[in-house]
């Protein structure tokens, strides 16, 4: 089995691992006793199974640091510390910058939009991230039902549309990323499953 590089990560990944868990410390998943950083280590593990570099696996560890902790302000520390490859990276897994956050749904129409023409770096990130939120969609229909849904400002119906469509960017993307697309479109299908047999 090939190893990895002994230079490939720098001494910026543990620092960005210790910076992501000051910021998301006291954080825990919607509705749930998990830490929230076990969801930022996924999605950086995620990425790196991939085939992303430090840069990338950096972004995911702090892919919502600036929408959850500190707006534009916290964008401009992450670019100062963590350089302008990672700070455009998480910019483009953002969307929003202010709390009170705008209406939820043309906050995802915007996002979406935003994805179709966003660099790959952006797209591996931001496809790990909804792979990860996807399973955990998933393990909670199994364990707590239709109740699910209540978590979501999209509810069950804007939820569902907006990982259909999520779905229908992320696809042509598929012999780039072929085991994070087909995980999804194979989450998505399976969450309309169960969902139709709860109604």
């Amino acid at each position: 089995m090939e190893q990895p590089s002994p230079d490939y990560f720098t001494e910026k990944f543990p620092a960005a691992l210790q910076y992501a868990f000051h910021l998301h410390a006291d954080q825990v998943r919607k509705n749930k006793d998990i830490p929230y950083f076990a969801h930022l280590m996924s999605v950086a593990a995620l990425v790196l199974e991939a085939g992303g570099d430090e840069e990338e696996a950096i972004a995911a560890l702090l892919h919502d640091a600036v929408e959850d902790q500190g707006g534009l302000s916290r964008l401009k520390e992450i670019r100062e510390t963590f350089g302008d490859r990672v700070a455009e990276i998480v910019d483009g897994c953002t969307d929003a910058y202010t709390s009170p956050k705008p209406p939820w749904r043309q906050r995802k129409v915007d996002y979406l939009d935003h994805l179709e023409t966003s660099s790959s770096s952006v797209i591996l990130v931001s496809l790990a991230d909804k792979v990860h939120n996807a399973r955990s969609i998933y393990q909670d229909l199994i364990k707590i039902g239709d109740v699910t849904w209540d978590k979501f400002k999209g509810g069950k119906r804007g939820t569902l549309w907006y990982y259909n469509r999520l779905v229908d960017i992320f696809q042509p993307h598929e012999n780039q990323y072929p085991y994070l697309v087909s995980e999804l479109i194979q989450l998505v299908n399976d969450i309309h499953k169960l969902t139709q047999e709860m109604e």
